[in-house]
């Protein structure tokens, strides 16, 4: 008897929920709604691309095995997006965005004298989209914004939004991903991606030859308008007064705006306050830099979109822990560890990626972690008190404890195994091997305890 899409989906929630937090269970996978099953395809709604995106990256193995268990054959997940009273139906957010890149070496002034509605080249990138933008707490409010942006350009509580933040936390990214994603539901609207200084250099030709008109006609044009770094904008009275007048047209008629700065609009200098106002009257979301598990996940994505196998994940959390400060460095060591590995010919272990991260960002003795660092976290973790962990109590709670920090103490640490023995209470080094090996076997049937290890390791970071 063939099972309804309702009995289905039970059975696949059931089997997700055995293998997921309940925390992430009931964030991610409570909300999605069966709609109907057929030619090997399940069609689930999910309320926005967020959960696609989370899904896809995080648990898109999960669901495959699970979805051909249940079903016996091979199945395809199929999303109906709803966002803003909106249904957009996507396979995979993945697909590369249908755009032309930016070509090196191209005359730097763009087209805006010919006639207004002309094709536009719209400046993106088409390697940067949503299916490669990494969602975490740093990022999430602008992220979820511009992904609801992109659903329905200038028709979202979110015009103009203004993202600030510090350099490399992915802000340009977000701009061509709003852009790309726009473009691949309407591929006739008219999106541009540009600089604030390279909106300043057209100002400038068109002041000079006499064609201010035609600059702010062109510009006016638009349906989306994506500048970056829009602080450079600061002290140049000319433009701004041109840019007002822009602002305010595209605003007026329902098109979208999306700035990117590296401060917030109150901490801008040397902006008319008419503009600062402006920029105010949408959403105002600060990029931060990213967390430790951001940092995990995006060095995870940038390997699996690298099609790189085998690097260790001692290797990932070891970056993680050292490269704090921006996606760029991320994905610079993460590149030069590959190049490395296949220029020289040797695997991606750690000593070579000591060797890469102490070249590429600073690594003081105040991030290097000390065994005795990690027993305390542990201590603090499970509420014990460090003289029982150096005791010879074979409690469970404190055994089970000490493990813990034996196994922690020698994956992100450079200390030996006999003086992790010595601080813990005094063992010999059979004991941290023995410990070691027992948390490794109880990671892999226990997700309560593997939850617990990575909630410290987070700590750690």
């Amino acid at each position: 008897m063939r099972l309804s899409v309702n009995a289905l989906w039970e059975k696949c929630a059931a089997v997700i929920r055995d293998n997921v937090d309940n925390e992430q269970y009931v964030y991610l996978f409570a909300p999605i709604e069966p709609l109907k099953y057929e030619n090997n395809c399940l069609w689930i709604r999910v309320p926005s691309y967020f959960y696609v995106e989370q899904l896809e990256n995080r648990y898109s193995d999960l669901i495959g095995k699970t979805l051909n268990r249940v079903t016996g054959s091979p199945t395809k997940l199929m999303y109906q997006v709803s966002i803003s009273d909106t249904s957009v139906t996507v396979s995979s957010l993945r697909e590369t965005v249908g755009s032309q890149p930016v070509i090196p070496g191209r005359p730097s002034g763009l087209s805006f004298f010919r006639p207004a509605l002309q094709r536009l080249d719209p400046q993106l990138s088409p390697s940067l989209h949503f299916g490669n933008f990494v969602a975490g707490e740093s990022n999430r409010l602008a992220r979820t914004a511009g992904l609801s942006i992109a659903a329905n350009p200038g028709k979202t509580i979110f015009n103009p939004l203004f993202v600030h933040g510090k350099s490399g936390v992915g802000k340009t990214h977000l701009l061509h991903a709003i852009g790309n994603a726009t473009l691949e539901k309407n591929p006739q609207a008219r999106v541009l991606y540009i600089s604030s200084h390279l909106f300043q250099v057209q100002y400038s030709q068109a002041y000079l030859q006499n064609k201010i008109n035609d600059f702010i006609h062109f510009y006016q044009s638009l349906d989306v308008l994506l500048i970056d770094d829009i602080h450079e904008l600061s002290g140049k009275t000319g433009t701004q007064n041109v840019f007002f007048h822009i602002f305010n047209q595209l605003h007026q008629t329902g098109k979208q705006l999306v700035f990117t700065c590296d401060r917030a609009p109150k901490d801008l200098q040397g902006v008319e306050e008419r503009l600062l106002t402006r920029f105010k009257w949408g959403l105002t979301a600060e990029m931060k830099q990213p967390d430790y598990q951001l940092r995990v996940d995006i060095l995870k994505n940038k390997i699996q979109q690298d099609g790189v196998e085998g690097i260790p994940q001692e290797v990932i959390e070891y970056i993680a822990r050292h490269a704090k400060d921006n996606v760029r460095d991320l994905e610079g060591i993460i590149t030069s560890l590959m190049a490395h590995s296949i220029i020289n010919g040797r695997n991606i272990d750690m000593e070579l990626c000591r060797q890469i991260v102490e070249s590429s960002v600073q690594v003081g003795e105040d991030d290097k972690l000390s065994v005795e660092a990690i027993e305390q976290q542990v201590c603090d973790y499970y509420h014990i008190d460090r003289d029982l962990i150096h005791s010879r109590s074979k409690k469970q709670e404190v055994a089970q404890a000490r493990q813990i920090a034996m196994y922690l103490a020698k994956k992100h640490t450079d200390s030996s195994l006999a003086h992790i023995g010595l601080v813990l209470g005094n063992r010999n080094h059979a004991t941290v091997i023995y410990a070691c090996k027992a948390v490794e076997g109880w990671m892999e049937t226990d997700k309560n305890l593997r939850s617990d290890i990575q909630k410290i390791e987070a700590q750690l970071a």
